[in-house]
């Protein structure tokens, strides 16, 4: 299984989705953990341009 981003699964580029599928948790989890990163240090938005 390829990682790649979804387009069923998307709110901006379909990151968080494409994560989800390739990990078998539900989107949600990604984009909370993505939160939660980007409030207690500010690396989840830099790791989400990357990604």
């Amino acid at each position: 299984m390829k990682l790649a981003r979804t387009k069923s699964d998307k709110m901006l580029g379909g990151v968080c989705g494409g994560m989800g599928e390739y990990f078998k948790v539900d989107s949600v989890v990604i984009r909370l953990i993505f939160v939660a990163v980007t409030i207690l240090g500010g690396a989840g938005v830099l790791a989400y341009i990357v990604l």
